[in-house]
């Protein structure tokens, strides 16, 4: 039921960042034929008023198709309702509108938690472990997902937000330097050593954190204490989604290790869902948030490389050949395609039920 209610989600996030493109374009009176959720060929498919909608045998993602895209349509080339023929600003509505309906809906879904059910509780003392990466150090030292930490070396760790800033930081300065933690699993407490890997000079163990609150809730002080939380848990997994992305810039080597392919990403939400409605409703904001976040940078295929060739076009006042479009558009999907896979490949293979069938 845990993997199945995460790949419930998954498949609810890329739709409603595929109804983004799709509702800006309609808004606007822009010719639509197509709405697929995945590539490949169709399992499903249903066509009305026109569009066509479909559901594809690979659910990596999704896309909205026009008249533009097909070589024998027999719309005439210069028809107003083309999106190719829109002004760019309404273009770049329709390109922007899937990062913003992931961005909104991550926004909505933290205001529903606490609207319906209520803020959560004050955290209790420590960390909590959300997942665990195979074969890193906090596996090897035998935490597990929904582990609780209270302290480090001694050192208690506090509460809340603070609590998770004292342990990354000692674990970034303990840098293959044997520590010890105080874990509690089951009520029952242990004082386990890890040593962290150096990684770039600063120390890891391969855990998500997050503070330690558990499953129950309080009513809000009215809408005012609402927003203000919601805001200020929007705006750190946003920020914190950045500087993931950053670090494959600045540290390609240590942070692509951390990259997560759609097995990786469905076993981290059924993970997070055993922590029951507070687990899943992070992992449907955090998984948002990183669709609006990934979709944004420049790369081909994506949203962000649609934006740039936009502005290029707006730079050039005229748009830009379609043989380079169509090169630049192949070559994303090769990309794209290539990652998946490899990702696929390497988190499939560290699926716990997977190493043992290899180690037996």
């Amino acid at each position: 039921m845990n993997v199945l209610a995460s790949l419930i989600v998954l498949g609810l996030l890329i739709f409603f960042h595929e109804a983004g493109h799709f509702l800006a374009a309609r808004v606007q009176g822009i010719r639509v034929n197509g709405f697929s959720i995945g590539f490949g060929p169709a399992i499903f498919q249903k066509e009305v008023s026109g569009v066509t909608y479909s559901f594809r045998a690979l659910p990596l993602g999704g896309f909205v198709s026009f008249p533009d895209d097909e070589k024998e349509s027999d719309i005439p080339k210069d028809d107003p309702d083309l999106l190719r023929n829109r002004p760019i600003i309404q273009r770049a509505f329709v390109i922007s509108a899937g990062v913003i309906a992931n961005l909104l809906l991550a926004w909505l879904v933290l205001i529903g938690q606490a609207t319906l059910l209520g803020l959560p509780s004050q955290p209790n003392p420590g960390v909590l472990i959300m997942t665990v990466q195979p074969g890193q150090a906090a596996e090897t030292s035998g935490l597990k997902s929904g582990d609780q930490i209270l302290s480090i070396d001694g050192v208690r760790l506090g509460k809340g937000q603070e609590a998770v800033q004292l342990f990354v930081e000692k674990i970034q300065n303990a840098s293959e330097k044997e520590i010890t933690v105080e874990r509690i699993r089951a009520n029952k407490a242990k004082i386990l050593s890890i040593t962290p890997k150096a990684e770039s000079g600063t120390g890891r163990i391969g855990a998500q954190l997050q503070p330690n609150i558990t499953e129950t809730f309080r009513p809000a002080n009215g809408l005012k204490e609402v927003l203000t939380q919601v805001d200020s848990q929007f705006s750190d997994l946003f920020s914190r989604t950045i500087k993931g992305y950053q670090g494959l810039v600045t540290d390609f080597g240590a942070t692509s290790k951390q990259l997560s392919g759609p097995v990786k990403i469905i076993e981290i939400g059924a993970q997070l869902s055993e922590e029951g409605s507070s687990g899943l409703v992070f992992f449907a904001a955090l998984v948002s948030i990183n669709l609006a976040v990934l979709n944004s940078l420049p790369l081909p295929l994506l949203d962000g490389g649609q934006m740039a060739l936009l502005i290029i076009e707006g730079i050039r006042g005229r748009p830009i050949p379609d043989k380079i479009q169509l090169a630049f558009v192949q070559s994303g999907f090769l990309l794209l395609v290539g990652l998946s896979m490899v990702l696929i490949i390497r988190d499939t293979t560290q699926l716990s039920i997977v190493k043992q069938f290899i180690n037996r």
